[in-house]
Formats: C-alpha cells, sequence, structure tokens
C-alpha cells in the first residue's frame, strides 16, 4: 500500500474514532428508551392487575351497600387517603389552576363515569364474565384516545380493526340478550363506562408524563371530593346498609386497590411506555376478569362468551400494532 492509501485509511480510523462517541451516546439513549417502555409496561400491568378484580369486588360490595354508594362512596374513601397522601409528600392538595381541564376528565371518566355506569350494569343483572367481554374493547378505546389527542394519523388497518372489535361485542349482546329490550340496559351501560375510563386514561397518561401518576389520580380524587364527600355521608343515611364481611371486603377492594392504589401504577406505566404502547397490558384484563369470577364467584361461562372474548382480543392486539 502507498503512503497515500496508507494516509486515508489513517483518516478513515480517526473518523470513526471521533463519530463512536456520538454513536455510542445514540445507542445508548435508545437502549435507555427501550428498558423505559418495558418498565412502562411492567407498571401498567401491575394496574391492570389491580383493576381486574374490580368487578368481583363491586357485585360483594353491593350484597351490602347500594350501588350508588358503592360507585361514589369508593371515590370519597379514595379521595380521603389521597389527601393523607398528599399532605404527607408535602405537595399541593390542588393541581395548577391551569389543569384544572385535564383533571376535571379524569374526574369525570375514572372517578365517577367508570364506577357509576359499570356498577349500575352489575345491579341491573349483567355478570361479571358478561361484563368482561364488553369491557375487552377498552385496550382499543383509549388507544383511539390517545391517537386523537397525540394527534396521530392511524392506517385504516386501525379503524377496520376497532370496527370488527365492535361487531363481535356487538353479536356477542344480541346472542345474550334473548330477545328483551331491558336486557340492553346494562350493556349501554358498560359501554359508557368503557368511554369513560377511555378518556380519563388518555388524560391521566398525558399529566403522568410531567406529575407523579400517583399524584395525578390523588388530584383527581381531591378534586371530586367536594361532590364525592357529602353525597357518601347522604347515601349512608338515606339508603339501607348490610354489614357483612364479603360487603366490607368488596367494597375496600374497589375503594382502595381500584380506585387509588391501581392508579399509581397504571398512569406510571402509561407515561413511561407510551398511553398506545402500555396500553397493550389491557388485553389480559377480561381474561384476568373472568378467572377472578370463576375463582371467587363460582361463575360458568360457555364457548360463546369464550370466543367472544378471543375475538375482541384479536381485534384490539391488531388496532394496538396498526395504530399509525
Amino acid at each position: 500500500m502507498d503512503a497515500q492509501g496508507v494516509d486515508a485509511q489513517n483518516l478513515s480510523t480517526r473518523s470513526l474514532d471521533i463519530q463512536d462517541p456520538e454513536a455510542q451516546d445514540l445507542g445508548t439513549r435508545a437502549s435507555d428508551a427501550r428498558r423505559a417502555r418495558t418498565r412502562g409496561t411492567l407498571l401498567a400491568f401491575l394496574g391492570v392487575l389491580a383493576f381486574s378484580g374490580s368487578f368481583p369486588g363491586t357485585v360483594y360490595a353491593m350484597e351490602g351497600f347500594n350501588p350508588w354508594l358503592v360507585a361514589i362512596g369508593r371515590a370519597a374513601v379514595a379521595g380521603l387517603l389521597a389527601v393523607v397522601c398528599l399532605r404527607a409528600a408535602r405537595r399541593p392538595l390542588l393541581p395548577p389552576r391551569h389543569l384544572w381541564g385535564p383533571y376535571a376528565l379524569i374526574s369525570l371518566g375514572v372517578v365517577f363515569g367508570f364506577p357509576v355506569f359499570s356498577g349500575l350494569a352489575l345491579a341491573l343483572g349483567s355478570s361479571t364474565s358478561h361484563a368482561a367481554v364488553i369491557t375487552a374493547l377498552l385496550p382499543a378505546a383509549t388507544a383511539a384516545c390517545a391517537v386523537l389527542r397525540a394527534g396521530e394519523r392511524p392506517r385504516r388497518l386501525f379503524w377496520a380493526a376497532c370496527l370488527s372489535g365492535a361487531a363481535a361485542v356487538t353479536a356477542f349482546t344480541l346472542l345474550q340478550q334473548e330477545g328483551t329490550a331491558a336486557a340492553a340496559w346494562p350493556d349501554l351501560l358498560l359501554l359508557a363506562a368503557l368511554g369513560s375510563a377511555a378518556i380519563g386514561y388518555t388524560e391521566g397518561g398525558r399529566l403522568a408524563r410531567d406529575t407523579p401518576g400517583w399524584q395525578v389520580i390523588s388530584h383527581a380524587l381531591v378534586l371530586s371530593l367536594p361532590v364525592t364527600a357529602p353525597v357518601t355521608a347522604a347515601l349512608t343515611v338515606l339508603t339501607p346498609v348490610t354489614i357483612t364481611p364479603g360487603a366490607l371486603a368488596g367494597f375496600a377492594y374497589v375503594a382502595v386497590i381500584s380506585m387509588f392504589l391501581g392508579f399509581f401504577p397504571w398512569y406510571a406505566g402509561l407515561a413511561k411506555g407510551g398511553i398506545a404502547r402500555a396500553g397493550q397490558t389491557q388485553l389480559t384484563q377480561p381474561l384476568l376478569t373472568l378467572i377472578w369470577a370463576w375463582f371467587l364467584m363460582g361463575e360458568r361461562f360457555g364457548p360463546v362468551t369464550v370466543a367472544a372474548a378471543l375475538a375482541v382480543l384479536v381485534c384490539v392486539a391488531i388496532t394496538q400494532r396498526a395504530r399509525t
């Protein structure tokens, strides 16, 4: 090799040496991002695990308490716990005023909407296994809200999968209604619960990017206390209350776990892993709820229920992969 070739090779080597730190830095950042997404997914799954027991817990609670008292009272108890946690951490009880709008959406979605609508559906006769199938569309609804709020442009496959999932749920509900109009009300309430949760999850996930997840749900609960506390007190006096171990355990679960502690890892996971990506962990929630319904309540569900749940899960999985 001549001198000119050696010089060129040395120059190329020096150029690579100069670029190596930058390349290594980019690789490190990419690796850190992947680990953050993985942690986010794991945290979100912990939240889903906590939420999966909400329907059985609600059914147990309604054995001794009025459905409205269960729905509103759980938020009041969780709100008092939020006050204690915020005070202990020396955080302000209320969020910044310019964020009250998003926090109001969280409150309407997960503090009031989902507990009230799902509780009434269960009170009107919907089984926990049936409710689990209906709310299997929640991951797709959450992803759709995230897409709209983030300004992304989903491909046609995303919307086709969403419509297919909706068609599967519609067919399932028609098969289960047995031709009575009254049977449609629980399903309509469950769909309302689904939409409420999707909005609350999306707004909470967005806020949790800048604020710890536990603080996001705590602020939402505290903002709701002026409504939840007096309504709970009134319902406690005006509605019949039967204290049983099962009712107390069910109410404690939905108030402490479903309404409060479960949101700690859930919102943190959405923030770290991305609302659409970490939201995939919701795919496991209907199946987990079916297992709880069988194990705790002895519910039996036939092949139609299982087939509907699996069909919806397939559709939702496609929406997650085709979201952009």
